[in-house]
């Protein structure tokens, strides 16, 4: 018998800090025992899925229930409902397109660094033979990264839910995260433009012309975060509509593309991302790679004692991450 089909799979798993079930699965049963066997595909939880002979997709896809037809597999029922959520939360992604970096913290405290260099900390001039070296500080943040949780409670019973079939289930799990991964993303704006609590608010410019917006604002945009690359812009849906009906961005080339692939033409090379976080008359640019970073309190959070209990109903999904500012000039926000 295969050791996958010989673990004893219990509550005690998820307790592991900073590891989901998978992790602790994979160190148990690690998939590279498999390679160039029919299982070399899947990874440690998956096989534990095909052990019990649990499908939770496609056609033919089984019951909730299938997961409880053992205390063993039903201890696999919240590490089914924790992917979900997350599949639903990197469908919905928008924040991997803005943010620097990301750093998982185990406690809830967490103070970044923070730089703010001058113009001429900027312009690294020519060091004459034992002449000072210009100097880039780089200090910790005065603020604590304020995070917040953000998740979903389900309330339905057991008896509601044991005869639906799981892939239908999977479409509300992967909902719950498309909710989460929007209250992030809104949380991640609202650190653009109003800093992280360190006095730090986005700079701003105006259109030239009030109420109306035109391809020399998108250069002014530019041009105004320069030195930092404008390579990402975050636009509400009029912005959206306003951008994409100028003329510089409605040529043959550009509409073939929109129309066969569904990308959009992107403005000077920019990645154009639509969002409802902003108001409608708002268009927010930023160097990605300069202006913020994602700070979270480890990854999804279920109610595994609930779950496992078959107690769905008040069983909560969450998420705790917060927001910091890397360089606060490398985002600049366009009113019109």
């Amino acid at each position: 018998m295969a050791l996958f089909e010989n673990l004893n799979l219990e509550k005690g798993m998820y307790q592991a800090k900073g590891k989901s079930l998978t992790d602790v699965l994979e160190s148990l049963d690690p998939s590279e025992n498999y390679v160039g066997t029919p299982l070399e595909n899947l990874d440690a939880f998956s096989r534990q899925l095909k052990r019990f002979d649990i499908r939770v997709s496609g056609e033919g896809s089984d019951c909730v229930e299938k997961f409880f037809q053992s205390s063993n597999s039903a201890a696999l029922f919240p590490e089914y409902v924790t992917r979900a959520v997350k599949q639903g939360m990197e469908d919905a992604d928008i924040l991997s397109d803005i943010v620097a970096t990301v750093t998982t913290i185990d406690g809830m405290d967490y103070r970044s660094i923070t730089s703010d260099p001058t113009d001429d900390d900027k312009d690294l001039a020519v060091v004459n033979e034992g002449a000072y070296i210009p100097q880039t500080v780089v200090k910790t943040s005065e603020n604590l990264v304020k995070l917040h949780k953000r998740g979903r409670m389900l309330v339905s019973s057991y008896e509601a839910l044991r005869f639906q079939r799981l892939d239908l289930f999977t479409v509300t799990l992967k909902q719950i995260g498309a909710y989460i991964a929007r209250a992030q993303l809104k949380d991640a704006v609202n650190t653009i433009l109003n800093g992280d609590g360190s006095n730090n608010p986005c700079e701003g410019i105006a259109s030239a012309t009030a109420d109306t917006l035109e391809y020399g604002d998108l250069i002014s945009l530019w041009a105004t975060l320069s030195p930092y690359q404008l390579n990402t812009i975050l636009a509400p849906t009029d912005a959206m509509k306003k951008i994409l009906a100028l003329s510089e961005m409605k040529d043959a080339a550009a509409g073939l593309n929109f129309q066969g692939s569904g990308k959009m033409v992107t403005p000077l090379g920019a990645n154009l991302l639509h969002t409802n976080a902003i108001t409608s008359d708002l268009i927010i640019g930023l160097d990605k790679n300069c202006a913020l970073e994602m700070v979270k309190a480890g990854d999804i959070v279920t109610d595994y004692d609930k779950l496992i209990d078959r107690q769905l109903e008040r069983a909560t999904v969450s998420c705790i991450a917060g927001f910091a500012k890397i360089f606060n000039d490398a985002s600049v926000k366009l009113t019109y």
